[in-house]
This record gives C-alpha cells, structure tokens and sequence, in this order.
C-alpha cells in the first residue's frame, strides 16, 4: 500500500467514527451513533435495547479514549487516532474487539427483529447505512459479515470482522 493510499484508508476510518464532521472523535459521535441506530430501527432510548446501546457507545468511547486519546482532552483528533487507535491496536485486535464488543452486541440486538441473537443481512446493510457506509458498501459488508451464509449475523461474525477492518490498514514497515 503507498502512502497515497494508506492516508486515504487512514481518512476513512477515521470518518466512520467522526459521525458529525467536526475534526475529532468524541463521546457525541458514539452518541449520535447511538442515536440514529435507535431511530432507524423504532427503537426507544429507554427500553433494554436502547439502555444496551447507549452504555455500549459509551464503554466503546470509554476504550478509545483510553487507548488513544493522549493528551486527555476527551476529543481523539486523526493523529491520535493514527498513534494511538490504529498502530496499537494492529498489534492486538483482539483488544479492539472487546473494546467494541458491547456497542455492536447492542446494535445486532436492535436491528435483530426475531430476538435470536442475530440480525438479518438486510437489517445490518440498514445500520451500516445509518452509520454512513454508502450502499454499495454496506450492501457488500453485510453479506460478507454473514460468514456461515445462514442470512443472519451474530456478535462473533460482527466483532471479528470489524477489529479487522479497523486494525489491518497501516502498510507492513
């Protein structure tokens, strides 16, 4: 990967979490998150899935902050999250995984109409649009997270396959 490309992965990664454009990453973003996935699916923010969601964005900003937030300032700006989310976490995505597990356990719950603990391919297309994937991405991300082509996605198939996506792009030095 040259340079060109890497800074590019680098912009859009970091976009998918600055939901509101404003430069950095914050508690608001997992918030707004948060939101629009509640709104998306008819969920309220006070019943059992809404409470999960909310306490998972906030345990998932709680852990990037921790991991990258270096100055203290509870904004993660690029470079941090250059320094410190991206370049750490590509040596343990398993850490980043368990970082996300609570949000993205909340949000399969959410878009899960059949409460069996899985999301359909089309509802997880749906929430990956809401979190700013164009269609054509979110379409062909769904169908790849559904890694045993039974229609549906699990927690297991959602976590792994987002640690990878978010820990996989800095070139090999």
């Amino acid at each position: 990967m040259d340079s060109a490309e890497y800074e590019r992965e680098i912009a859009h990664r970091f976009a998918a979490f600055d939901q509101d454009g404003n430069g950095y990453i914050d508690r608001a973003d997992f918030n707004a998150a948060a939101a629009r996935l509640l709104k998306e699916f008819g969920t309220t923010a006070r019943c059992d899935k809404g409470q999960a969601l909310y306490t998972g964005a906030e345990a998932f900003w709680q852990g990037m902050a921790g991991i990258a937030d270096v100055d203290g300032d509870q904004r993660v700006t690029r470079e941090e999250f250059i320094g410190g989310a991206v370049k750490r976490l590509r040596d343990n995505p398993e850490r980043f995984a368990e970082i996300a597990r609570p949000f993205l356990r909340a949000a399969i719950a959410v878009a899960d109409n059949e409460n069996d603990g899985a999301a359909s391919v089309a509802a997880v297309e749906r929430a990956l649009r809401v979190l700013g994937a164009d269609a054509g991405t979110a379409s062909a991300a769904a169908a790849q997270l559904d890694t045993d082509r039974d229609g549906r996605v699990a927690e297991a198939e959602a976590v792994g396959a987002f640690a990878a996506y978010f820990t996989v792009i800095l070139p090999d030095a």
